[in-house]
């Protein structure tokens, strides 16, 4: 393989693999995380008088403005989490790798510091901390994104791999729940996590390019520790007209197999307007209200459900955060799916003469039904008020999160990915704002009853099978006419 050396290419692999694993997505782990404020007193006062002399439901309900306002703080934090796709992404390809990652080491250190001085009496502060660190983690998964570059015709799978590491790593949170437990304070665990940033700067200079890795990779290609002046020239000049190649052969547009040269005289919002991204819009937002509504009240539902025993609580937030780690184990095998599925279907279309963007895309559907079905599977589990059964709910976002990303980059057409993409997730963010309203709904006039919300929301995503069908028609009718749009 041309480029850079291999036991340089690995150490790269392998530590942007534990930068994701440790540090990016942490915030799904909130639950673990708001065991531990709850028991430092975060937000207290807003219980009733006497509610923390009982400890039965009644005596937990009376603390739902409490719980109220961990709701909130995550509903924002996970709003930011997916809104800022689209500014992140423009400072990572305008400003590229170096100064996005300062930006992010600045993040995630100022909201770890932020927390680790936080107390009950300046709870606050949390408002601002977690969307903090939600910004730094999403930064460190996107710069490391494009270390897939390095290793060729495995590119998807170690994407996928790297977004597996990103939702594992909320079990971090499960790990501070522990050590609190031990007796490590709250302080201490969030000061070692500050004080890793020590590390991520030196990646970033020792490791990391100080632009884009291009793909394919030229031969004369070195970043890192290898980089020098000439070829950090080279890397310039060569990664823009590379990039188009890849996106040309690679990603998919809607025209099918036209040149590239065609595919640029349809317009941003001639794809934005586009009944296939409206669906997409309504598979993604769909599945990830889901997703941030059951992470976001599971501390509630569960305190709920056990009668407000915090040591069955305590059980079943740990064993919901050790699932969480098997995300990094779960996502690689759809990236190996959708690798085998492209390279049968690009062979096909050489053989067949049909268009090699609709057999690519056609690679896509079966990921694309899996977590519909999945989201059904976890929407089903979600409307029986039974405790054990939350064992099993436990796995589900691990799986439908792992599922998406790859999805959504064959979904959109190359020319204009990044920002499509990153208005995908900003409108999908602006939906999962809902999350709060049904939880203040839940607490409030239903009385800690979430059946109709739950039977809803279950009816709801019904639609998202119409993506992968109407992906499927689409597909279709480009092999058998490759002239259509």
């Amino acid at each position: 393989m041309a480029g850079p050396s291999l036991p340089l290419r690995v150490a790269t692999l392998l530590t942007g693999l534990l930068e994701c694993l440790g540090f990016a997505g942490v915030l799904f782990g909130w639950a673990s995380l708001v065991f531990v404020f709850k028991t430092e007193g975060y937000f207290e006062e807003l219980c009733e008088a006497d509610a923390g002399l009982l400890s039965n439901a009644t005596g937990q309900a009376d603390c739902k403005a409490q719980d109220e306002r961990f709701s909130l703080i995550f509903t924002v934090a996970s709003f930011m989490n997916n809104f800022m796709t689209l500014p992140t992404g423009y400072i990572f390809d305008r400003f590229k790798t170096t100064v996005a990652r300062l930006l992010a080491i600045f993040f995630y250190t100022s909201a770890t510091l932020t927390i680790a001085f936080t107390s009950a009496d300046s709870a606050m502060l949390l408002f601002l901390a977690m969307p903090m660190l939600t910004v730094g983690g999403i930064l460190f998964l996107i710069t490391n994104l494009q270390i897939g570059n390095l290793f060729g015709k495995h590119r998807s799978t170690i994407i996928t791999l790297y977004n597996g590491a990103f939702d594992s790593s909320s079990a971090i949170f499960l790990f501070i729940k522990l050590l609190y437990e031990q007796g490590i304070s709250l302080r201490a665990s969030f000061i070692f996590l500050s004080a890793c940033s020590i590390w991520h700067v030196g990646r970033t200079f020792l490791l990391m390019p100080r632009g884009h890795i291009p793909y394919p990779l030229p031969p004369n290609y070195s970043y890192g520790l290898c980089s020098g002046r000439g070829s950090r020239k080279e890397e310039k000049k060569t990664a823009e007209p590379e990039n188009r190649e890849l996106q040309s052969n690679e990603c998919l547009s809607s025209n099918g197999g036209d040149t590239p040269g065609q595919q640029n005289l349809r317009s941003f919002w001639s794809y934005a307007l586009s009944r296939r991204f409206a669906w997409h819009l309504v598979w993604l937002s769909v599945i990830q209200l889901w997703h941030y509504l059951f992470i976001g009240t599971l501390n509630s539902l569960l305190t709920n459900l056990a009668g407000g025993d915090r040591t069955q609580v305590s059980a079943y937030t740990n064993a919901f955060a050790i699932t969480q780690f098997f995300g990094v184990l779960c996502a690689p095998w759809n990236g190996l799916l959708m690798d085998r599925l492209k390279q049968r279907y690009q062979k096909e279309a050489k053989r067949t003469g049909s268009s090699a963007a609709a057999v690519a895309l056609l690679s896509a559907v079966p990921s694309l039904t899996l977590t519909s079905l999945l989201c059904l599977g976890f929407a089903l589990c979600a409307s029986i008020p039974v405790l054990p059964l939350q064992y099993s709910m436990s796995f589900h976002p691990q799986i439908l999160r792992s599922l998406d990303p790859p999805v959504s980059l064959l979904s959109f057409p190359s020319e204009h990915f990044g920002k499509l993409f990153g208005l995908v997730m900003t409108l999908s963010a602006v939906v999962s704002l809902l999350q709060f309203p049904l939880f203040t709904l839940i607490k409030g006039p239903l009385q800690n009853n979430p059946l109709y919300v739950n039977v809803t929301l279950l009816l709801t995503t019904l639609l998202t099978f119409v993506h992968p069908f109407l992906v499927y028609r689409e597909c279709r009718a480009w092999k058998e006419d490759p002239s259509k749009p």
